[in-house]
């Protein structure tokens, strides 16, 4: 029996238990209950009319990067309708927000087959656009047997990911020959691509890149930055678990020489900021949190932001971010982010996510690595002494956030075999 075929009967042998997992995760509030037939193949609304591109990406930051390649397909292919999935709840309500007019969202149904091909059967997508690395066996292989062609776009392999494939040859050789092309972020992602069996596999840049900066409320910065004042800032961004330790750390260390410090902790996942506040507050530090109402006030040591969509906001706030999940947990988050708002980036080492983007922009000039929480500490404090050489690394990170353009122009033009021409200038002047 093949790897896939065995794949297809444990989920099938296995649906008490995958009922009883959705069923927990929906208990967790980790399911939409409004929506949660969706996971099941179920649609919430009808089929539109026409040609259909069903795009996936598995969360937050996947869909976010997805934004500007929807907007480049609806700008040259009018005439077609655009279907978004994603897989987790705060993906959705993101998606709610951010995308353009007309784009049909739904979760992306459990990778069971009879949820997969209900799922099919409704949408009937002409083309496939799926993000990145997450190839679930079903929803991957089921609209190749049916013809429908699938792309891969922003295509990553990240080494731990490509070590775990090479130890299972032939289920990801199986799983990749389902892609008609594969369109990578980076040489390196299209390499380990070409290795594992995609064959077509080539790199057109990366979408991250594309992106439009974090939106923010105006009022509300306006409200916070006022409750600042001329306190100095720094930002621990996207945290996870071990680092609003660190981030109190560095915050004890600093505040002597840097009266009335203010260190604002956000943490990755909102539902953690009780958590983190209590963290900091037995570290003998005075915490706010943000989802609770409570202001920042003079004594405020550590601000938690513990509330969703809001990171753009303190990405202007702070001239400095440190960026999370790279110190006590590994994949690092986007420091794109951090650097089309004028912050000036560190990291840690941990970021197999993000590796040539943190390279490139540490080469550039545009951030720091740091080790552990000492140098942490003494990176966010020799940036703070120092507003020149702070504003020439948030200069530098700026610069480099804007340098590769095109991106969404060479998936476009990838995309004209199965989309056919695009609508011209011209034309679209006309229309």
């Amino acid at each position: 029996m093949s790897g896939l075929a065995l794949y297809r009967l444990l989920t099938e042998i296995g649906a008490p238990l995958i009922h009883l997992y959705l069923a927990r995760r929906r208990a967790r509030g980790k399911e939409d209950s409004e929506r949660f037939a969706e996971r099941l193949g179920r649609p919430s609304q009808p089929r539109p009319d026409g040609p259909l591109v069903w795009l996936h990406a598995a969360s937050v930051g996947e869909s976010l990067s997805l934004v500007p390649l929807i907007e480049g397909v609806q700008r040259n292919w009018p005439d077609h309708r655009l279907l978004m999935t994603t897989g987790t709840v705060t993906s959705a309500k993101l998606m709610a927000e951010r995308l353009p007019e007309g784009v049909v969202h739904q979760y992306v149904p459990v990778d069971r087959i009879g949820y997969v091909r209900r799922f099919l059967d409704h949408w009937r997508p002409d083309l496939v656009l799926w993000a990145e690395s997450e190839f679930w066996p079903h929803l991957v292989s089921e609209p190749a047997r049916r013809g429908v062609p699938l792309v891969l776009v922003n295509g990553r392999m990240s080494p731990r990911s490509y070590a775990r494939w090479q130890r299972y040859p032939r289920i990801i050789r199986r799983l990749l020959d389902g892609f008609t092309l594969c369109l990578a972020q980076t040489e390196t992602d299209a390499d380990r691509l070409r290795t594992l069996g995609a064959s077509t596999a080539r790199c057109a840049g990366n979408l991250k890149f594309a992106s439009r900066p974090l939106p923010a409320d105006d009022h509300e910065l306006k409200e916070v930055r006022e409750a600042i004042g001329s306190r100095p800032v720094w930002l621990a961004a996207s945290t996870h678990a071990g680092e609003e330790k660190i981030a109190g750390a560095v915050h004890a260390a600093l505040a002597p020489r840097h009266q009335g410090l203010l260190t604002i902790v956000v943490p990755r996942h909102a539902e953690r900021g009780a958590e983190a506040a209590a963290i900091l507050t037995t570290a003998g530090l005075t915490t706010a949190r943000r989802a609770a109402g409570e202001a920042i006030a003079p004594e405020t040591d550590v601000y938690v932001a513990d509330t969703m969509g809001e990171l753009g906001l303190f990405y202007r706030l702070s001239p400095v971010a440190f960026i999370g999940k790279s110190l006590t947990a590994d994949g690092g988050q986007n420091p794109i982010e951090a650097a089309q708002l004028d912050s000036a980036v560190i990291t840690g080492p941990k970021v197999s996510n993000f590796e040539e983007i943190t390279r490139r922009m540490v080469a550039a000039g545009g951030a720091g690595i740091v080790p552990d929480a000492g140098a942490l500490a003494k990176a966010v404090g020799c940036l703070l002494a120092d507003p020149d050489l702070c504003a020439t690394r948030a200069e530098s990170a700026r610069n480099f956030a804007a340098g590769e353009t095109g991106v969404v122009e060479a998936i476009v033009e990838a995309l004209v075999p199965f989309l056919g021409p695009p609508l011209t200038p011209d034309r679209r002047a006309r229309a």
